[in-house]
């Protein structure tokens, strides 16, 4: 059965508050996903697609129509001026996904990868770049701890590619609760900090490992320095005292893919 929606009646509405209310899309425990990759990642990854919404044009690309056939989601035939808000564009994506999110909970995490932890970002930008070098060098976790922004933000989610889709994302408290679950893994935790007094090229990122970044403008907490068993710094040659949070976090994720490609 196909939905046809006309105009901004209450579910158009509902889905609309996603793209800009955080709390609506917990409370639901939705997001809207906009482009082809993000959509594809979300499947190919198991994500659960609750509804596919198409502007109803007459013939699809190959890639919509077998979206369209085979996933086993609502779907839904809206006015394109409507597509096109949600999806915010000018021009109406020829299809957009209503996809659920999974629970906060750490147990999903693999102890035996390498996870990052990004502590109280503050843009959502910062944790989509992050989400993609995570994925591109083989991290298979992303955890955001403390007061932060939220990773399923559409601008996250488009930062990503939609890398975001394939990793095990998981939003937490504090560190304490990331702690007791590393900790009895024997998960040994890394941070990066300008201050850090092992170089980068130095440190030992192979096994279990949690490699910890810091928030834009101060870095990471007090709490989270005592808590890793090693500080790497980066070296610099230029005259930047300090690197984008993103950026810093994507070398040390390409040192890690480097060491553990070379069996360090």
């Amino acid at each position: 059965m196909t939905v046809r929606i006309t105009s901004r009646n209450a579910r158009f509405q509902q889905w609309e508050s996603l793209l800009h209310n955080r709390t609506k899309r917990h409370r639901l425990g939705e997001l809207v996903v906009q482009g082809v990759r993000p959509i594809s990642l979300a499947i190919e990854h198991g994500w659960t697609v609750r509804a596919l919404i198409s502007d109803g044009r007459p013939r699809m690309s190959a890639w919509a129509a077998g979206v369209w056939g085979t996933t086993d989601a609502e779907r839904v035939v809206m006015a394109p001026e409507l597509v096109a808000e949600l999806g915010e564009k000018d021009e109406p994506s020829e299809l957009l996904a209503i996809v659920g999110m999974p629970p906060d909970d750490l147990s999903r995490l693999d102890p035996t990868g390498l996870t990052v932890v990004f502590d109280r970002p503050t843009q959502p930008g910062n944790i989509g770049t992050l989400a993609r070098s995570a994925d591109a060098f083989g991290a298979t976790g992303l955890v955001v701890t403390g007061h932060a922004a939220d990773p399923y933000d559409p601008r996250a989610v488009r930062a990503s590619t939609g890398s975001l889709f394939a990793l095990t994302v998981v939003r937490a408290p504090s560190h304490r609760e990331v702690l007791d679950w590393a900790r009895p893994a024997g998960v040994r935790v890394v941070g990066t900090d300008e201050t850090g007094t092992t170089d980068l090229r130095a440190a030992d990122l192979t096994g279990p490992l949690l490699v910890v970044v810091g928030n834009e403008t101060s870095g990471m907490t007090a709490a989270w320095r005592e808590a890793c068993d090693e500080l790497v710094s980066i070296p610099m040659a230029g005259s930047a005292s300090s690197l984008n949070a993103a950026t810093a976090g994507s070398i040390v994720l390409d040192e890690a893919a480097r060491q553990r490609r070379a069996g360090r």
